[in-house]
């Protein structure tokens, strides 16, 4: 009983730290895997035995490890059948010719590299009790994997599951993948055996039995997926029956002689890759062995890293030629076989890199040697650093190949691939990007939109984003072909919204940007980055933790977004004939009273108050030099629909939210004044915001170059006339 406890104990704290480890490599834009695994590091001889020994002893003592290894066990067992299961044909219908060479390239180069370092390296860090050629052969496999479930996450993540480069990154990974575990099996198979020719009777078994699960396997799995599709949902009786022939399939690769693991993807891979059926066996599956099963697997590995080996400078150099080895040989082969196939020199770089990740799927290969003796602690260490820094690598230097502005390129949208997007056309265009978390509930946010960007004076171009947030790297909504289905349904949604504005001929000016994303407010900047709008129009939305309406990722727009933003708080009226400026005499409520100004040009029927709230003994605040040369630039039937009142009182909120009750929409700066200022951390107040009677837009102005209303008046010489660059 104490064993079990102790057990449970250990578990309480890796699946803590794990997650810990990983939301904070997360935040700087890394796999959720890689803190994972960093995090069992943590818990073994490299940081936590080293710093306190005592502790670790009595945490993790002999008696409990070997049911952190069971429990990892079970936890790889379901994780490559997860793999399996996601291993789309779909995937193999692109550029297959191209990925085919390429992969292969890709993998003979590595594994060519592997075999000779293994010259070197045998003598210095194996044992006589294994043989050369399992030693070779573990090693050159070591070197050419890829590890598909990270790299489909990165090009989900990253937007490229529509363009070429994420095509063929994707069909080379999944022929990778299926050959690198081919190879694996018979270094396998030569380790169990003792050499190739012992090995035979075990390699002609797998493949026998490889054909049996595609035939009848498949015959039989189908059935159940016709059982699906009739019943429309998954009962715990086909779920049992699944799950059972996940351990049996583990099992007989066991005891023919290869890895358990191998039978577990197996049928995942034989299973019918019908969508539904495929979801929502994922959905069941996945939660419990990626939140509870493969952290004990990562502090079981870690538990066998032992930095401490590496206690010598030689042996430090032995860990970079290795380091050096992988990288090579990955990108080289991939670099060079890309080029021979006709892939520009960018793509194929990019390609390279993305080959180069290994992630988990690596750590499964290492502790399988490590398991069979074929890789010494020290060897096992040294790979270990080298799946860690290889996968690290792999984000910054796609960002650094491949940048986002070039993705765009890369037709991942329709809409803006009908568009001739010149820095002229660019620069004449008035552009509004409205971030849409829910179409259902914010018609109103881009019928606002709508009100501020269309003139007959000047093109516009509202872009509303939608952006789909994947918490998870290994989640299947994160899979690109699920990305894909989960991009369709929100365009859809989209089209929706948009054609229910008005009035009609404004839905021809509204072209939806849709991407997946680990985090909306960083996303939403470098969108804005790359597209260049004139203003970025966000609805508030209530923090899960805090009532402030310019917290959470309003907040971060707020705070990161290079271009000026408005927050809109709906209050639910459609109405926009009467407007209410507060102004103070700060550039923030200059943006106010010019959104306010490009409203009235816009819409004749609009009535725009300004007001100017003093105590007693202050100066009346004057309109800024800018703003005095629009006013005298507008149209007498726009200034005629203008009035500038001044008041005194002691309290200037409470008396803009007393005129607010007048009014269908006020537009306020982030001001001091008003209650809405930037505070510690980039936080800011929302007083007005919470008390404001009508629908409030809150303005913060990024720069005085931003043009929003210079462009539909005739002969304006100010600084809002200067075009963006």
């Amino acid at each position: 009983m104490h064993t079990v406890i102790l057990v449970l104990f250990e578990v309480l704290i890796v699946i803590g730290l794990s997650r810990l480890v990983g939301l904070g490599f997360k935040s700087i834009k890394q796999p959720l895997v890689i803190g994972e695994i960093v995090a069992g590091i943590m818990l073994g001889p490299s940081l936590l035995g080293l710093i306190a020994p005592s502790a670790a002893a009595t945490l993790f003592p002999p008696e409990a490890v070997p049911f952190l290894n069971v429990l990892s066990q079970v936890g790889l067992i379901f994780f490559m059948f997860l793999i399996g299961l996601e291993l789309n044909p779909k995937y193999l219908s692109g550029q297959l010719e191209t990925a085919v060479l390429t992969s292969h390239v890709s993998i003979l180069v590595p594994f060519s590299l592997g075999t000779l370092l293994a010259v070197l390296l045998y003598p210095l860090v194996s044992n006589a009790s294994v043989s050369f050629t399992a030693f070779a052969l573990f090693l050159g496999a070591a070197m050419s994997i890829t590890a598909f479930p990270v790299l489909a996450r990165i090009i989900t993540e990253n937007n490229l599951q529509g363009t070429r480069l994420g095509t063929l990154a994707l069909t080379c990974a999944a022929v990778d993948d299926v050959t690198a575990w081919c190879v694996l099996a018979v270094a396998i198979a030569v380790a169990r055996e003792g050499s190739i020719l012992s090995a035979w009777p075990t390699i002609v078994e797998s493949i026998l039995y490889i054909g049996f699960m595609l035939s009848v396997g498949r015959w039989f799995l189908q059935r159940l997926a016709t059982y699906h599709q009739r019943t429309g949902r998954l009962s715990q009786l086909v779920v049992a029956l699944i799950y059972m022939g996940v351990v049996a399939s583990a099992l007989i690769t066991e005891l023919i002689g290869i890895h358990l693991i191998f039978g577990a993807f197996l049928l995942g891979a034989a299973m019918p890759k019908n969508a539904d059926l495929v979801r929502e066996l994922a959905e069941k599956t996945e939660d419990f062995v990626l939140v509870f099963l493969l952290p004990v697997f990562f502090a079981y590995s870690g538990l066998r890293t032992q930095i401490g080996l590496l206690n010598r400078p030689e042996l430090w150099l032995l860990c970079a030629l290795v380091l050096a080895v992988a990288i090579a040989g990955k990108y080289i082969g991939t670099y060079v076989a890309a080029r021979v196939s006709g892939i520009n020199k960018r793509e194929a770089s990019a390609l390279g890199w993305l080959m180069n990740t290994r992630g988990l799927t690596e750590l499964i290969v290492l502790n399988i040697g490590l398991e069979l003796g074929v890789v010494s602690p020290l060897l096992f260490t040294m790979l270990v650093i080298m799946a860690l820094v290889t996968t690290f690598m792999t984000s910054p230097l796609l960002e650094w190949t491949y940048p986002k502005k070039l993705i765009r390129l890369d037709v991942v949208e329709p809409e803006l691939a009908e568009e001739t997007d010149t820095p002229a056309r660019i620069a004449e265009e008035y552009r509004i990007l409205v971030p849409v978390a829910n179409p259902s509930t914010q018609k109103g946010l881009l019928q606002l939109a709508v009100a501020i960007a269309l003139n007959y004076r000047q093109s516009a171009v509202v872009n509303p984003l939608s952006l789909i947030e994947f918490d998870e790297d290994y989640a299947f909504e994160s899979t690109p072909v699920e990305a894909n289905r989960l991009i369709a349904q929100r365009r859809q949604q989209l089209e929706e919204l948009i054609n229910t504005l008005e009035p009609s001929t404004a839905r021809a000016y509204v072209h939806p940007i849709i991407r997946t994303s680990s985090n909306v407010a960083r996303e939403t900047a470098q969108i804005a980055q790359i597209e260049q709008p004139n203003l970025i129009l966000v609805g508030w939305h209530r923090p899960a933790f805090s009532n402030n309406r310019l917290g959470g990722r309003v907040g971060q727009i707020l705070t990161t977004a290079p271009v000026d933003v408005a927050v809109f708080i709906d209050r639910g009226g459609e109405r926009l004939e009467s407007l209410l400026v507060p102004y103070s005499a700060n550039i923030h409520d200059d943006l106010a009273l010019i959104l306010a100004l490009r409203l009235l040009v816009n819409r004749d029927t609009c009535m725009l108050r300004i007001l100017q709230v003093r105590s007693e003994n202050q100066l009346k605040d004057e309109l800024s030099h800018e703003l005095q040369i629009m006013m005298e630039q507008l149209p007498n039937s726009v200034r005629d629909r203008i009035e500038i009142q001044m008041i005194e009182a002691p309290d200037p909120i409470q008396a803009v939210v007393a005129a607010s009750e007048s009014v269908d929409l006020t537009i306020a700066g982030t001001s001091r004044a008003w209650g809405i200022e930037r505070q510690t951390l980039g936080r800011y107040t929302d007083e007005l915001a919470i008390q404001c009677r009508s629908s409030l837009l809150i303005t913060r102005r990024y720069s005085q170059v931003t043009s929003h209303l210079a462009s539909v008046l005739p002969d304006v010489s100010s600084p809002e006339s200067v075009a963006r660059s």
